[in-house]
């Protein structure tokens, strides 16, 4: 069960959490009062992009591509030869994490929309993806548009 809103967790372990359910497909269900739910903690448990990746038809969980210490890059094939991607900082220092398109199933040479699901905005990539942050997760829809 998801332990969003439950307290003891910040909103960037919080939204950790909801992303890497969502990625695996494991069942979204909510484990804290709903009655009481913070707007925080409805934004993340209401993301509909984040959702989206849990409930694709495609069905394909997502696994666990490469771990060093705490930071860990995760990804996943969605319909429509979408790739999700979740860059996952579980220590308290800033770290980069990065990602090559070839790591994730795409073609080096292919040109990548690319959707950040927590931000609801699309970002600017071209071949790699890099985060630096301490404790945060980012996930993202990539899209090859040509290539």
């Amino acid at each position: 069960m998801l332990e969003v809103g439950n307290g003891g967790m910040s909103i960037e372990e919080y939204r950790s959490h909801f992303s890497i359910w969502a990625l695996m497909k494991a069942p979204l269900l909510i484990g804290c009062d709903v009655r009481t739910l913070s707007k925080r903690t409805l934004s993340i448990l209401g993301n509909k992009e984040v959702i989206d990746v849990n409930q694709d038809s495609l069905g394909v969980q997502g696994r666990k591509i490469r771990s060093n210490r705490a930071l860990e890059v995760w990804a996943g094939p969605l319909l429509g030869k979408r790739v999700v991607v979740v860059l996952w900082n579980r220590s308290q220092t800033r770290a980069l994490i990065s990602v090559g398109w070839r790591e994730i199933g795409l073609s080096p040479s292919s040109l990548v929309a690319v959707r950040d699901l927590w931000n609801h905005s699309f970002v600017w990539m071209s071949k790699r993806y890099r985060m630096t942050a301490a404790e945060a997760c980012k996930m993202y829809i990539m899209t090859a548009v040509r290539g």
